[in-house]
């Protein structure tokens, strides 16, 4: 990895129909932070745009739901149709990684620190446990 390639980050997003959860990892170290939730609305490209430039964005993970069976769901379909007619424009190259239960690990996870949260917090959270799972798939793979 060059000198370039550590400042940049990585982005993951928790796709829902009112709002998408933002978590993000540097390349330098995969060190990761939550970023408070956008909203999914007509706003959406220029909110999620100025994440990239100020994040240093150079790749995009999104969160794939599947049934317990591991079949595609109406939500499934919702998330692919969203990257092919959201994410696209951006330039960036999008990995899908499977978001099973992560919405309830997010929400325990809250619980347990004891303070008051929001549906933003757990889609935020969500999107945390994501690329989570994406960074240590990528050093299963190594």
């Amino acid at each position: 990895m060059d000198d370039t390639e550590l400042n940049k980050s990585i982005l993951s997003l928790d796709v829902g129909t009112v709002r998408i959860g933002l978590s993000i990892a540097s390349r330098l170290n995969y060190l990761t932070r939550i970023l408070p939730a956008i909203l999914n609305d007509d706003n959406f490209a220029s909110n999620l745009e100025s994440i990239i430039i100020q994040e240093n964005i150079d790749s995009l993970v999104v969160g794939l739901p599947r049934n317990l069976s591991g079949e595609k769901t109406k939500q499934t379909i919702y998330v692919e149709e969203f990257v092919d007619q959201k994410l696209k424009i951006f330039n960036l190259p999008v990995f899908f990684q499977d978001e099973s239960l992560t919405s309830v690990k997010a929400e325990e996870i809250l619980r347990n620190y004891k303070k008051q949260y929001t549906k933003a917090d757990i889609d935020s959270m969500s999107a945390l446990l994501i690329l989570e799972d994406y960074l240590k798939s990528l050093d299963d793979k190594k």
